[in-house]
């Protein structure tokens, strides 16, 4: 080998050492910031254990149950959401245990498809509001989110409500069923509520996506609990955050109308210190539930923590590939490193400060994780060369004799073992010993992909010379779905069955009466109830059958409350083991037979029945008020003639609910009807008369809608006395 071949390894050598000192005490100055946020939590963690828990047991779900529900709106913007969006309102309105909450959907001019799928979501789930942004898309998140908030804001003046919370969640979100409770019950005290955030965890060989799991349950299990400890201050993950309305009216003053800043790219990370900075009350809420039925369904594995498992979070796919992941992280990075330094600076205060520079510090840590690991290897094969290549070339340790070296870096061993030992706890404790384990070499992936987050975000920054003029990137979503049908029109399926003719259906449609389709072509004698049912519970995928309104189980109609079957207009049909089945002219949403199900402690299901049927048993079983001769003379005609088809035909067609009424003639879309009905009470007054006090319809309105029922009753009551 030349003199210039070892001169030349001579410099490396010397700087590689160089290297190694300097990562070396780098490391451990880091590594003594992770130990300090470790004793604090462990710390608190004794001292809640041996001086408050000792003396007060923790707070469980009955205490949320104590609270009345306010209104609460849900934001949800969707870019390209095809399928995603329609199985969150379906698992929302199918597990969420709370009535009085609105789902407010963002798309995009320039997106049809995913306004189709809302369209045909809204139409399943009269809470759920489809908003098409100005602008088209994508925008960033953050001014599809100040579309919704201007939808919200026009609902709340239709509905005469004032929502109480304002909740982010993304479409591809599984929401744990007390999560609204816990806001309600928390609301308008608190300003921000973040909840834990767990994603699902993959195959064991999906390191990017394990490497979210890992960093989220240490960050969400121990850092921020240490953050809000120490300063009060929790930034929001841009999911499970509950906005109060304090908080929006605010953040909408500063900006002149404009909640959210459109050219962050992690505006729900800005706003956690501009409420700080406003004095506000910023909290993560981390509430175990005692009852496994109400938490979200987790498959048991060795390790687990029941209380952690238990706990009402978010949870939801993260990216499993590694450019998406890459991209990801790059706009975190941007948007927290660069952008927050830029918009947010530093505060007054000096614990405040030391957070914002935990958060900034990815930009080192991200290239020093890579960098580390690089050396390690070096390193290795220098070791591996002197120890199996006997002749070759021995290299001295890079580490030299140096005591101060040898302890730093012994130190970096600890702070390292410590390190994996804490994050492989929190792993363990939500998702298993396994997923725990394999947290340990992720750790080396986690590292290369914040390294190439690192990179890309520093590329991005430099080429456009100002990092808010980095372009939003979105992250592509995953959700579990479920087979959707065609949505297939009423007049196409009565078509293809061949009950009808296409010119028959142009003439019902346009008819000059405000009605609904099928009571159209029934009043015209196309169809029948029967065929009607049969074709409305294809549509919406429910059971159907007759229903003798008459004929009910004492039993039943005494177990089923009063309030219940006027409010939703439902009545009981029968009882099949332990589920209670109710009738229901018009498909019920899951929302409200969740409602129903809690009020009365037992599982309910829907069973749609042809028209006037359930109409006829409200009134004879339940209104037994305010009935004029004309409706006292229509029932007693019905029970006598409730066997005979033709007659009871006849009756049913003209029994029309003063809601439906409503709904049809366009006085009152079915979104507001349901929000009114929800504080609905009908003990204490009748429909009409809440709907004109909550400011929903006017006097005159009612008035014309109950003169147009009368009419109908009339026209029975004809038929009645003719036939008798």
């Amino acid at each position: 080998m030349s003199f210039e071949t070892v001169d030349t390894l001579i410099y490396i050598f010397f700087a590689l050492k160089i290297i190694v000192i300097l990562l070396a005490g780098t490391i451990f100055l880091l590594g003594i910031d992770d130990l300090f946020i470790d004793i604090v939590y462990w710390a608190r963690k004794c001292f809640r254990h041996f001086r408050i828990y000792d003396k007060h047991a923790p707070a469980d779900q009955k205490r949320l149950y104590g609270v009345p529900e306010k209104p609460l709106a849900i934001m949800v913007p969707a870019w390209q959401e095809v399928g995603v969006v329609g199985e969150m309102a379906r698992l929302a309105a199918a597990t969420l245990d709370y009535e009085n909450y609105q789902i407010f959907v963002g798309t995009y001019p320039n997106d049809p498809e995913t306004q189709r799928d809302v369209d045909a979501v809204c139409a399943h789930f009269p809470n759920v509001h489809k908003v098409v942004c100005v602008r088209p898309g994508p925008t960033s998140k953050a001014d599809c989110l100040n579309n919704i908030i201007d939808a919200i804001l026009t609902f709340e003046d239709q509905a005469n409500i004032q929502f109480a919370g304002f909740i982010l969640h993304d479409a591809e979100d599984v929401i744990s069923p007390l999560e609204l409770r816990l806001f309600n019950y928390l609301l308008p005290k608190k300003d921000l509520i973040q909840v834990p955030v767990y994603p699902y965890p993959p195959k064991w060989w999906g390191f990017t996506a394990g490497h979210y799991a890992d960093e989220f349950a240490e960050y969400h299990g121990k850092d921020v609990i240490v953050r809000e400890a120490l300063s009060g201050q929790v930034p929001s993950a841009g999911v499970g955050t509950c906005f109060s309305r304090r908080a929006i009216a605010a953040l909408l003053e500063e900006g002149d109308g404009i909640a959210f800043d459109v050219q962050s790219l992690t505006e729900d990370y800005d706003i956690g210190f501009r409420l700080k900075q406003k004095g506000m009350v910023c909290i993560f809420a981390r509430f175990s539930v005692s009852d496994p039925s109400l938490a979200l369904k987790t498959r048991w594995m060795p390790g687990m923590d029941r209380k952690t498992t238990q706990v009402i979070c978010v949870r939801e796919h993260f990216p499993r590939s590694f450019g998406h992941a890459v991209r990801q992280k790059s706009r975190w990075i941007t948007g927290i490193v660069f952008q927050g330094t830029s918009n947010l600076g530093w505060s007054r205060y000096g614990i405040i400060n030391y957070f914002l520079w935990r958060d900034r510090r990815g930009l080192l840590t991200n290239l020093l994780g890579l960098l580390v690991n690089v050396m390690l290897l070096v390193i290795l094969t220098m070791w591996l060369i002197t120890a199996l290549v006997p002749d070759a070339w021995h290299f001295p340790s890079l580490l030299g004799n140096d005591p101060l070296l040898h302890t730093v870096l012994l130190c970096n061993g600890f702070l390292l073992l410590n390190r994996l030992l804490q994050r492989g706890y929190f792993v363990t404790r939500f998702y298993g010993i396994h997923q725990g384990l394999l947290s340990v070499p992720r750790v080396i992936w986690s590292n290369l992909i914040n390294f190439c987050a690192n990179v890309r975000a520093l590329r991005q920054v430099v080429k456009t010379g100002d990092s808010r003029r980095v372009a939003w990137d979105k992250t592509s979503h995953e959700f579990p779905t479920v087979s959707r049908s065609a949505q297939i029109p009423i007049g196409q399926r009565l078509i293809e069955k061949g009950l009808l003719t296409p010119e028959q259906l142009e003439a019902a449609i346009t008819s000059p009466h405000r009605r609904r389709l099928g009571r159209e072509l029934m009043l015209r004698g196309l169809i029948n109830s029967i065929q009607l049912t049969e074709v409305l519970a294809e549509q919406a995928g429910m059971e159907w059958g007759d229903f003798n309104p008459f004929a009910v189980s004492a039993d039943l109609i005494e177990k089923f409350p009063r309030h219940l079957a006027l409010r939703y207009a439902v009545a009981p049909c029968e009882q099949q083991d332990d589920t209670l089945v109710l009738a229901s002219e018009r498909p019920i949403s899951q929302v409200s037979l969740g409602a129903i199900s809690r009020k009365l402690k037992q599982p309910v299901s829907c069973r749609l029945v042809p028209q006037g049927r359930v109409t006829l048993a409200l009134r004879n079983w339940y209104s037994d008020r305010h009935q004029n001769d004309e409706t006292r003379t229509v029932l007693a005609f019905a029970r006598a003639n409730c066997n005979n088809p033709e007659r009871i035909e006849n009756i049913c067609q003209h029994q029309v609910m003063l809601g439906e009424l409503l709904q049809v003639r366009g006085i009152v879309s079915s979104a507001l009807f349901n929000q009114a009905l929800i504080d609905y009470d009908p003990e204490k007054e009748s429909l009409g008369a809440h709907l004109v006090a909550r400011g929903i319809i006017t006097r005159d309105r009612l008035e014309q809608a109950l003169k147009d029922q009368e009419n109908e009753q009339h026209a029975a009551y004809q038929f009645a006395r003719e036939a008798a």
